[in-house]
């Protein structure tokens, strides 16, 4: 069975020699978030921190760092749950082969929650200011909790079956947040929590809120699994844990995992925000200030043996990466059943994840047509961008499996190289503008709003890429480089952008119109305009976090021959993307160099880290 508790999973991870202890004393102000990163782009072990500065409970981190370390945490589960979701695929593959599924049904068995009166986590209860104050970046307005599992109930319908788990950001001190009273919690557009919390408004209740640290590893997993609105995180958790998740109620009546080593119980007031933020955010830049709710703290209970689970977000890949390759492993097979004609999907992680959606779909709406376009292709687009998180996509591209059965989404550099050959440009860009998109991500017109673009391929052959840069090309004295990056794709290194919001720039317009009486420049259909060519270029993981990031399809695509006909946009000879940094898009995160020198130390020889990093 799977593990219970966080001290549980450590136990194991040190028999297998994949846990180091460090017990000198760490700052849990920029060095543990340091560590953790250093340790993960290694591949390094989990990490505990014995010896944490201000507060008298360790911290673990890294305890999902590697694809290895997390198939081994749920070894126990995984296979079943491959084999739920093939009978929710084809259920008669229980009838055809019974013997081969006869584990599920004692799984079954196991995904209710069960009530306790008494369990480890309310041995004890503690204040906020004693809990460990992590802070992973330089311009961090405060302490976070960083994994947490938010759990709220349906007002309307209490309950565990009605509940939502989600792992959105709780800030513990900084701004305006009364100490020890008051916590700042973030939730992004399209969570499971905005429902609850729009119930309770129109109810003129407050929002009953507990958010857990910590417990079954299967728990902190579950916070994040992309499930359908009528299945309960707590469900999939019994599942994955393969075990009942025990219950105990918490200080303000809802309940929480007896196991979990932390828990704090409050309220949400319906009225009341306040400023949360700034914080280093998983896109790779600071999420700035904004108006949350505020959580009012009722109690913080906590275990006796109380370990607190950490990790830090950031450019990727950080070690959420692998939560997010572990739900594709368990959830990929499902993509047809969710989403009809799609057989594909790929949230790019370099990209920060919902900046940019990869697909592969079907196109078989005319087969008998001489000359095939995308048509299907589109209603799986708008399929995709209408439900679940791939609704936060903001540039979808998309690719008929037709064309090429080895085509796949995963292999990112073919996967640009097949779509580029066939788009036509004149047809096969759909702008949706000013809708919503990721809360985190700045390159819209405001805070939540922006525009999402649809590139859908489909049909023959329609250029060869080009490989060496046109003779001709002068795009003018404001571009100091011009850099190849791919098949048809080149890099122009531009001045320093400084339009304002929602505005277009004269300069791109200009290039584009340049570009377009350039010989041979239709064997590049894809222009980038950065801030560094020769950084942007270096490598795929540059370009696909430069170019996806920083740029707003509606404001920052701009057309090498381009018209609009009857409110259409398209090019004759293909795109410029300008992917500057603008003026109003926030920090990029940078280390702390004396931060950086100090955890060098620790892999020095004698280093507690040596070896690791």
């Amino acid at each position: 069975m799977g593990y219970k508790s966080t001290r549980e999973c450590l136990r194991a991870l040190e028999a297998r020699k994949e846990l180091i202890t460090i017990s000198r004393e760490v700052d849990p102000y920029i060095e543990a978030g340091a560590i953790q990163r250093r340790v993960f782009q290694n591949k390094g072990p989990a990490l505990v921190f014995t010896n944490v500065k201000g507060t008298s409970f360790p911290m673990a981190a890294n305890i999902f760092g590697t694809m290895d370390r997390a198939r081994f945490i749920f070894r126990d589960t995984l296979e079943t749950l491959d084999k739920l979701f093939k009978l929710k695929i084809d259920p008669l593959l229980f009838l055809k082969t019974p013997w081969r599924y006869l584990d599920v049904l004692p799984m079954l068995a196991r995904v209710m929650p069960a009530r306790t009166r008494k369990g480890p986590l309310l041995q004890s209860q503690t204040r906020m200011d004693k809990l460990p104050a992590l802070v992973s970046w330089p311009m961090d307005g405060g302490a976070y909790v960083t994994l947490p599992q938010v759990y709220t109930e349906n007002p309307a319908r209490p309950g565990v079956m009605n509940s939502n788990i989600g792992m959105y950001r709780v800030q513990l001190t900084g701004n305006d947040f009364v100490l020890n009273k008051e916590a700042g919690l973030h939730y992004q557009i399209h969570r499971g929590i905005g429902h609850h919390h729009q119930l309770a408004i129109e109810k003129g209740e407050p929002l009953k809120v507990n958010v857990f640290i910590g417990g079954p590893p299967a728990m902190t997993l579950a916070a994040v699994m992309p499930l359908p609105e009528n299945v309960p995180e707590m469900v999939f958790a019994g599942a994955l844990a393969g075990h009942r998740i025990r219950m105990v109620m918490a200080a303000n009546g809802l309940p929480a995992p007896a196991e979990a080593d932390f828990c704090i119980s409050g309220i949400i007031d319906a009225a009341k925000e306040k400023l949360e933020g700034p914080f280093g955010d998983h896109l790779g830049y600071y999420s700035l200030k904004h108006d949350f709710p505020v959580l009012k703290v009722q109690a913080v209970h906590h275990r006796l043996d109380a370990v607190w689970p950490f990790t830090t977000v950031g450019r990727p890949p950080q070690e959420d990466t692998v939560f997010g390759t572990l739900i594709h492993e368990l959830t990929h097979m499902l993509i047809p059943t969710v989403f009809s004609g799609v057989r594909e999907v790929h949230a790019v992680d370099a990209a920060g994840v919902h900046p940019l959606l990869l697909a592969v779909g079907r196109e078989s709406y005319v087969p008998f047509a001489r000359e095939r376009q995308p048509q299907e292709l589109l209603t799986c687009a708008m399929n995709l961008l209408g439900q679940s998180q791939t609704s936060l996509s903001k540039y979808l591209i998309i690719a008929a499996c037709e064309d090429d059965p080895d085509i796949s989404a995963k292999r990112i550099p073919a996967f640009f190289n097949h779509v580029l050959k066939r788009l036509d440009f004149s047809r096969d860009l759909h702008f949706i503008t000013r809708t919503t998109m990721d809360t985190l991500d700045y390159s819209g017109i405001s805070l939540n709003q922006g525009s999402k673009l649809i590139m859908a391929a489909a049909g023959r052959v329609k250029r060869e890429l080009g490989v060496k840069l046109p003779q001709e090309l002068d795009p003018g004295d404001e571009f100091s480089q011009v850099r190849f990056m791919a098949p048809g794709i080149m890099a122009l290194q531009g001045p320093k952008n400084s339009q304002q919001r929602d505005s277009h720039d004269p300069l791109m317009s200009e290039l584009g119109k340049k570009l377009d009486a350039v010989n041979g420049m239709e064997k590049f259909p894809v222009v980038v305009v950065v801030d560094d060519a020769g950084f942007t270029t270096s490598s795929w993981n540059n370009f696909l976090w430069v170019v996806f990031t920083r740029s707003d399809p509606a404001t920052d695509i701009y057309g090498i021959g381009e018209f609009v006909n009857c409110k259409h946009f398209g090019a004759s000879k293909g795109i410029i993307i300008d992917a500057r940094l603008k003026p109003y898009h926030p920090p990029v995160l940078e280390d702390d160099p004396e931060v950086e020198r100090k955890v060098d130390s620790l892999g020095q020889r004698g280093g507690p880290l040596y070896g690791v990093i």
